[in-house]
């Protein structure tokens, strides 16, 4: 019998202060890898970001030193300094209020009161997160001529608020906050590295969503000759400019559609482009917070555009009476959108605010965006014929689709693979357990399949390149063999049908050679599952693998590196001896053997999970990439080509 463990009142702890935060940091950041640690910035940025929608801010600086602290400034209001009306210190004397913001879970002034009218830190635990995350904090305001600052070591105050001086006039800013933190290595063990694109990418999208607001991001660890790298955004069209920036390489079918209204309390603005591609590129935000599971403003926004469509095209008989109504994947094939509400009791899921839940946005936006969208149709109708059109090939297309993809379903995996290569499947048929390899070709498939583990390891040879599915709509796509296999393979559908609940895989690997084939053919897999089985991505299910550059042998014996810098380092210790070099063009010149003992075995390989920081981003980048229009594409190789060139000189 197992021995009997003590459990009785002394066993109930309450933790004290910020102790909780620390203690379970997933709860309020959602987690402590490089995502958490950005997460951190967005909080405290955010703070300034409301001093902006508030109208008292119009600039916030963000740097990121040498040793890898964070400074934001923003010329707002400053938070408020004095003894505050409640809160009380350990010897009952009233606590500035600068430490309550600071120190307190659920303080600040987001709950109805005169300070904000909306604001994207809903639950007042964002700065006081970061602070209990932080080695340390220094926190300086300046307001009402004079300047206040308080230090703080893991969420605790090394002493009083110093009124430290008065404000100079000739100083840069009169009033404001400034935060400078350093994130507590205890507890992001995995290091502090922040990633100057994923940062970047989300202050632009700041930019456009609060317009007249200048963010400038400078990155001190990264200098070239002193200057560090630097960028600053400011769009004075909002997310009209945020939609143009967006279809910067596609063929549009008419002006920005822009809808600004205010319903009950609640800001609405929306943009609306059609562009002449197959991919929905819609984004929701709230209080200025991408929503990533959408919620009840992306409802209405969907709803008003299909309604309203329907409406115009019955109306204009571009709609047969025998013809059925177009369905809401029909009127969103092309679509570029922004819905962005601001209201001042939003209610979000979580503290990482990934949908929004206010059933009476839902409505609100609706009525908006049909009233500007059935505007525009009546004063365009040019414009408003093209994006019927474009609905009508979308419908006769999803029918089609629809039939493929059902005559792929109704098959096994194994009766619809065709390919030369077919799928060796594995003995395991636990999903959590299995894994799928997509191999590039009929050679390195045969070494896969002969140095894999039969009982968790599948593999799956492609042979040559599978279509570019950014230019193809999902009827066309499934006429190839190759994207058929796949999605058999997986078991999970595809498109608007995905379903994560039948993946037969737990891991997705795509191993492909280290040469410019190998990467063109990673780029349009990589294109198919995140225009088509985002899901995938989402829930941590894709992978790439990393097979060696290199064989090195010595008399010593063989090891093998991947990359040139490790290639370099490993020669030059091993000094004057005699070195056998091989360079792996492909898989297939690796034996089965060498194969599962650097690419394949779990122990030893090194796999790169595929995720999605910047969903925008990536949509951009994949249009720019893989899309019709040429320009944008070679002004992209050129650009990178010329930093290469750079670099090596």
């Amino acid at each position: 019998m197992a021995e009997e463990v003590k459990y009785d009142a002394s066993q109930i702890q309450v933790l004290e202060g910020l102790e909780a935060v620390r203690r379970r940091p997933g709860m309020y950041i959602g987690s402590t890898d490089m995502r958490g640690l950005h997460h951190l910035v967005f909080e405290v940025v955010d703070n300034a970001i409301d001093e902006a929608l508030a109208g008292v801010c119009d600039q916030v600086t963000v740097s990121i030193h040498e040793d890898n602290s964070v400074t934001v400034v923003d010329n707002g209001r400053g938070i408020p300094v004095g003894p505050h009306p409640t809160q009380k210190d350990a010897k009952g004397k009233p606590m500035d209020a600068l430490e309550v913001v600071m120190t307190i879970l659920h303080a600040g002034g987001k709950f109805g009161g005169s300070g904000y009218k909306v604001a994207s830190g809903l639950h007042g635990v964002g700065v006081s997160a970061v602070n209990a995350l932080s080695a340390w904090v220094e926190t300086t305001v300046r307001r009402d001529g004079r300047e206040y600052m308080q230090r703080y070591e893991r969420g605790k105050p090394t002493g009083k608020v110093q009124d430290v001086r008065r404000v100079l006039k000739d100083d840069p800013f009169q009033h404001g906050t400034v935060q400078h933190f350093m994130p507590d290595e205890e507890i992001f063990k995995s290091g502090i590295d922040y990633k100057f694109e994923a940062l970047s990418q989300r202050f632009r999208e700041m930019a456009f969503l609060t317009r007249d607001l200048t963010i400038v991001f400078r990155d001190e660890r990264d200098c070239f000759a002193g200057n560090p790298r630097e960028m600053s955004f400011h769009f004075e069209g909002g997310i009209r400019s945020f939609a143009r920036y967006l279809n910067k390489n596609r063929e549009v079918l008419h002006p920005v559609v822009y809808a600004e209204k205010h319903v009950n309390g609640t800001a609405i603005e929306a943009a609306i482009q059609y562009t002449d591609g197959y991919a929905e590129s819609v984004y929701a935000f709230a209080n200025n917070i991408n929503t990533v599971d959408g919620g009840t403003h992306l409802t209405g926004f969907r709803s008003a555009l299909t309604r309203t469509l329907n409406d115009y095209a019955r109306k204009g008989s571009l709609l047969k009476e025998g013809d059925s109504n177009f369905s809401g994947e029909d009127v969103r094939e092309g679509l570029t959108g922004i819905i962005s509400v601001k209201l001042q009791d939003p209610q979000f899921e979580s503290q990482t605010k990934g949908k929004l839940g206010n059933a009476e946005v839902k409505s609100q936006v609706e009525s908006v965006v049909a009233e500007a969208m059935q505007e525009f149709l009546e004063k365009n109708s040019r414009e408003g014929k093209a994006i019927i059109q474009k609905c009508l090939t979308s419908s006769r297309a999803r029918e089609a689709a629809r039939q493929a993809r059902d005559l792929v379903i109704r098959k096994s995996a194994l009766e619809s693979l065709t390919l030369p290569g077919k799928l060796a499947d594995c003995s395991e048929r636990d999903s959590a357990k299995s894994e799928l390899y997509l191999v590039e070709g009929d050679s390195a498939g045969g070494s896969a399949k002969q140095g894999r583990d039969r009982h968790f390891q599948a593999v799956l040879p492609l042979r040559g390149k599978i279509m570019n599915t950014e230019r193809v709509r999902l009827d066309k796509m499934l006429g190839s063999e190759a994207i058929r296999s796949l999605i058999s393979a997986l078991g999970t559908n595809v498109g608007n049908q995905f379903d994560l609940a039948g993946l037969r895989y737990g891991r997705v690997i795509v191993m492909t050679d280290a040469d410019v084939d190998g990467s063109h053919i990673r780029t349009l897999l990589l294109t198919f599952f995140f225009r088509y089985m985002q899901p995938l991505i989402e829930n941590g299910h894709l992978f790439i693998a990393q097979p060696p550059l290199y064989r090195i042998e010595t008399k010593k014996g063989a090891q093998y590196v991947y990359s040139d810098e490790e290639k370099d380092q490993a020669m030059a210790k091993l000094g004057g001896q005699h070195v056998a070099l091989q360079r792996y063009k492909g898989l297939g010149e690796m034996n089965p053997g060498q194969l599962w003992e650097t690419t394949m075995n779990p122990e030893n390989r090194t796999l790169l999970q595929v995720t999605v920081e910047d969903a925008a981003a990536a949509d951009k980048t994949f249009d720019m990439l893989m899309g019709a229009a040429v320009p944008p594409r070679r002004r992209f190789i050129q650009t990178r080509a010329k930093e290469v060139r750079n670099l090596d000189i």
